[in-house]
């Protein structure tokens, strides 16, 4: 059975800009609908269905393929080569190639079949619908363009679930942007959203909201609060206080876990030839 809970349009914000890699004359070639699928194994079998619509003028050939993956603490969406919670390998789908006229859409059926001796976990997959196109460059020949689109799908095994702490927060130094670290200890995937308050002293300095982003079980993910923007003024070196709360889950199964941590933004100086020098953290 189906867990409808992850399959809403304004959850997949991040996933798309990760899991979608295409040169701008072959982005509007196709869309792909879920972009996220969360199904709990019932007698080991779990089921769900992608819908692949070809947006262009012409006619679309989509390849259908699976690979592992994570999301790194720092760097977010992550193919691995192999991992215990590999889906890949119980995991059918059909058809894998096909061709799609304009303005139509076509579906493609995903079935996992877990060996019975596998542990209670998560295991998961992204299925790639890659669409192959051919163009002309600025000479007149023939180029092929290969565009891609991920749909994350995650079985759950057993009674299992996520367990979400915020461990702290720091200053990301190359993004120039504050960060929370959030943990997950449990045995299952969460998107919390983040809801947030930057204070120094009693002065509120800022508010903001996070989308939701995926934190895979047994490891932990700084979230960047695209704060500050490139359009706010640099925030002066000093002690804050970041509170807030996370959210997760559906209507049926909502959690809430507030925060309260402190910052230190520190003092950045430029070295002759305009690299960044934090003090203190000098080789």
């Amino acid at each position: 059975m189906l867990d409808k809970s992850w399959l809403s349009q304004a959850a997949i914000t991040l996933t798309l800009s990760a899991l979608s890699l295409f040169p701008s004359s072959a982005k509007a070639q196709v869309s792909v609908s879920p972009l996220i699928i969360e199904s709990k194994a019932e007698r080991g079998q779990a089921q769900a269905m992608i819908t692949v619509t070809n947006t262009s003028n012409a006619p679309t050939r989509v390849r259908v393929y699976a690979e592992p993956f994570t999301y790194n603490r720092d760097s977010g969406f992550e193919i691995l080569s192999s991992t215990p919670t590999d889906l890949t390998k119980y995991l059918q789908f059909s058809p894998r190639e096909l061709t799609i006229k304009p303005g139509e859409s076509r579906r493609v059926r995903l079935i996992s079949r877990l060996a019975p001796n596998l542990p209670d976990g998560e295991y998961r997959a992204v299925i790639f619908n890659e669409s192959l196109n051919e163009t002309k460059n600025s000479e007149g020949n023939s180029v092929a363009l290969v565009a891609r689109i991920g749909v994350t799908f995650y079985v759950r095994k057993g009674d299992i679930a996520p367990k979400l702490a915020v461990s702290g927060a720091s200053f990301n130094q190359a993004q120039k942007q504050i960060q929370l670290l959030v943990t997950n200890s449990g045995q299952a995937t969460a998107r919390p959203g983040v809801n947030w308050t930057l204070k120094r002293g009693e002065t509120v300095v800022k508010t903001g909201k996070l989308d939701p982003a995926s934190v895979v079980p047994e490891s932990d993910r700084n979230l960047l609060l695209n704060y500050p923007s490139k359009d706010d003024p640099a925030l002066t070196p000093g002690e804050y206080q970041l509170s807030g709360d996370l959210s997760w889950g559906d209507d049926r199964n909502a959690s809430k876990l507030p925060f309260d941590v402190n910052i230190t933004i520190p003092i950045i100086t430029h070295s002759a030839d305009n690299r960044q020098i934090i003090p203190g953290n000098r080789r």
